[in-house]
């Protein structure tokens, strides 16, 4: 999305607050903060996660929903933060609270998300819980996914870690379940400074400096930097937050009731670790 867009929309229309918004099915909807329209494109009613969304006139199956990006005229979202800090009643939340008080004040417009992707099928993800995260994640790591990381018309641009190029090594293979003392990563996205030291990667996103040694195996992971996964152990549908180190022959993913014990299990069966989490050895 780009947001000069969108602020240049707000100026135009002389709003006071200009909302991201984008059409969802209405069946999704109700995760959503949802809106109405005119015909300018003036927000006439905001309703936070309605248990029956409305509908986008002449889009029976499609209802308007927030994306959570908001344009403000500083001097009154400065005003508003100030007065609901003062409600007790409020549960400060702009779609529950902020919103839906200001359309009946002030002028706040809708912008329609226009994806500058350049793929046949619109893009947009929110990643408000653990499964979404990792839905966004998985996505990445298609052969040919929607979201374009390497469009150089649009590229995304954020910090590089000065580190050495990802390194492979070790090619013992095996003709067994095991797949042997091999580096090897398959359908994932390896960032500058992973060492893949014998182990397997599949459908993975390994941030900077991340290791992975021999035998073990991540699959279906999203594993933030310097994270360590020792020899033998076995990785499923987990996210391992920064600076954790897991001892040889770990399991994660494949035993939810064991792992509920120790981490954080969604609801969709994506397993947490949390930051810099001691592991003790042989804990399983």
């Amino acid at each position: 999305m780009n947001y000069s867009r969108m602020i240049r929309a707000h100026i135009e229309n002389k709003a006071a607050v200009t909302v991201g918004t984008v059409a969802v099915p209405l069946e999704q909807a109700s995760a959503f903060g949802v809106m109405e329209v005119n015909k300018k494109g003036c927000i006439v009613s905001f309703e936070e996660k309605p248990e029956q969304p409305k509908p986008v006139p002449g889009q029976p199956g499609m209802a308007l929903a927030s994306m959570g990006i908001y344009v403000f005229e500083t001097r009154l979202l400065k005003k508003v933060l100030k007065a609901d800090n003062r409600n007790s009643k409020s549960s400060h939340d702009f779609g529950k609270d902020i919103l839906p008080d200001l359309i009946r004040k002030v002028p706040v417009y809708s912008y329609r998300f226009v994806d500058e992707n350049r793929k046949k099928v619109l893009y947009w993800r929110d990643v408000g819980t653990i499964d979404a995260y990792w839905e966004a994640s998985m996505d990445l790591v298609d052969v040919d996914p929607i979201f374009n990381l390497y469009d150089r018309k649009w590229p995304i641009n954020t910090y590089t870690e000065p580190a050495p190029p990802a390194k492979f090594v070790f090619a013992d293979m095996k003709c067994d379940e095991r797949g042997g003392r091999v580096g090897l990563a398959l359908d994932s996205l390896i960032s500058s400074g992973v060492i893949l030291a014998g182990g397997q990667v599949i459908r993975s996103i390994l941030s900077p400096q991340v290791r992975v040694n021999e035998e073990a195996r991540v699959e279906e992971c999203v594993l933030f930097d310097g994270v360590k996964v020792g020899a033998g152990s076995r990785l499923f549908r987990t996210i391992v937050d920064k600076d954790v180190t897991l001892p040889p022959g770990t399991v994660v993913g494949l035993d939810h009731k064991k792992d509920a014990k120790r981490f954080t299990v969604s609801p969709g069966g994506v397993v947490v670790i949390p930051r810099r989490m001691k592991i003790k050895k042989g804990k399983q």
